[in-house]
């Protein structure tokens, strides 16, 4: 390819909080890695920290990554560096993901940058229902300097439009994808999981995969899980539980795994680099979360044939088929959370037809290629080229 040719593709420049383990993370190398390498080419800014583990996933060679290491507080003082950055780089999209990176929208526009982005993928436990008044005042005075916006749910599209005042036409619905060749449906019997203490066959497995972090609540799973096999000591003998993700709360589900002693029946499994194996290790997935947008971990759940009980928040609604490929459940109410967990342990047979029925509209709705192409079709079409 010719340095012309080159400078021919449109430039996209993602902006994040921070470029590493997360939902939100792995959407942005998935979509790098699938965009037509000879239409469009990419730099990552993230606001703290580049993780190069993490950047590897990122296949394409000429990505750039940088990373401007911002202190806690407002993006401000960094308005200068990034003013700089978008004026160095000249992108024909910047392409700002969550609150975090919102207010680079500014520097931006100051830039003379033509499209500029922001996708809402959804809310952190500080904000679990988007009410918090000072958020919604800086979504809003951010309005004017972003072209177009991306909501990954149902959910967040009206948010945007009834709370923040965005008009209809500047919203456009792309939900997350999966790549269903590399989460591939499990068969009638599930596989060992590497390291894992439950693999033997007689046990039923149910499992979570996300950073241990308050937003994700797997300390709410956690009590639900004790309750079950508390007061059903039949199921107790052979239901297992697998916490795969590391993060900020492993000491405190460490510390109430110890006082419940239930240590026998509990794994933590740490960050795992080989998640379409834990799923293929996993009789049941349960996703906990006081808050989220459209999860990824949901879908791959379904793509690898797991029946999915999950909380009842953001766009959680938007993926389960309530019924049909799982349940659905208050957040926070480890009571209820056991009685679900209580259904698919005591009827494996419902577990094995709801994952089938997953893997099914995953197909259908949440293909890895149909997020990609809409993506490619905005970007292009905000920026004035032809498909």
């Amino acid at each position: 390819m010719s340095l012309a040719d080159k400078d021919q593709r449109l430039l996209v420049m993602h902006v994040v909080f921070s470029f590493a383990v997360g939902g939100l993370e792995n959407g942005v190398v998935n979509l790098i890695n699938r965009l037509d390498a000879r239409r469009f080419r990419h730099v990552v800014v993230a606001l703290t920290k580049c993780d190069p583990v993490f950047c590897a996933r990122v296949t394409r060679p000429d990505v750039e990554f940088v990373a401007l290491h911002k202190s806690p507080g407002h993006s401000v003082k960094l308005f200068p560096a990034l003013y700089r950055l978008f004026r160095k780089y000249s992108p024909d999209v910047v392409h700002t993901r969550n609150l975090a990176a919102l207010e680079t929208t500014l520097p931006a526009w100051l830039a003379g940058v033509p499209v500029r982005i922001h996708g809402e993928h959804g809310w952190d436990v500080t904000d679990p229902d988007g009410t918090n008044p000072k958020y919604r005042l800086i979504r809003r005075l951010h309005r004017p300097f972003v072209t177009h916006y991306i909501a990954l749910s149902g959910h967040l599209k009206a948010y945007l439009r009834e709370a923040i005042g965005v008009p209809e036409k500047r919203v456009t619905r792309i939900c997350n994808g999966v790549d269903l060749s590399r989460f591939e449906a499990r068969g009638p019997q599930r596989l060992p999981i590497d390291g894992s203490p439950f693999n033997d066959p007689a046990y039923y497995v149910l499992g979570t995969v996300g950073r241990l972090q308050a937003v994700k609540d797997q300390m709410n799973l956690l009590r639900a899980f004790v309750l079950l096999i508390r007061r059903r000591p039949d199921l107790a003998v052979r239901t297992r539980l697998v916490l795969a993700g590391d993060g900020p709360m492993r000491a405190a589900l460490e510390a109430e795994i110890a006082r419940e002693c239930v240590q026998d029946h509990i794994w933590l499994a740490g960050e795992r680099g080989d998640v379409p194996n834990v799923m293929r290790g996993l009789d049941c997935f349960v996703l906990p979360s006081q808050a989220e947008g459209i999860s990824n971990t949901i879908l791959e759940a379904m793509a690898g044939g797991l029946p999915v009980v999950a909380t009842a928040v953001g766009g959680n609604g938007e993926l389960v088929d309530e019924g049909v490929t799982g349940m659905l459940v208050p957040p926070q109410d480890p009571a209820l959370l056991a009685d679900a967990l209580e259904r698919y342990v005591s009827r494996p047979e419902l577990a094995v037809e709801q994952g089938r029925a997953g893997r099914l509209r995953v197909e259908a709705c949440f293909s890895l290629d149909g997020m990609v192409g809409q993506y490619a079709g905005l970007y292009q079409s905000l920026s004035g080229l032809s498909n």
